[in-house]
């Protein structure tokens, strides 16, 4: 939606799977310019930690981009 995203682990996985890939970075954009993660996003990046352990996925890094800055989860320990 307009200011809400709603992600689920089969879709951001398909394209991954069908490339038998072994690992995936995630980034998606804040278009209000803050690449801080929401508590949204916290959640979802957990979800999909998860769902990539379970499909023997590694989730390297997922990145906010924001015009001239970005938040990386694992620069910031948080994966």
């Amino acid at each position: 939606s307009l200011n809400a995203s709603i992600v689920h682990p089969r879709e951001v996985f398909a394209e991954v799977i069908k490339n038998k890939a072994a690992s995936v970075i995630l980034a998606h954009n804040h278009p209000s310019g803050d690449p801080e993660p929401s508590e949204d996003d916290l959640e979802v990046t957990k979800r999909l930690v998860e769902a990539g352990k379970i499909l023997g996925i590694e989730v390297i890094d997922h990145i906010i981009v924001a015009k001239d800055k970005f938040f990386s989860f694992k620069e910031k320990k948080l994966l």
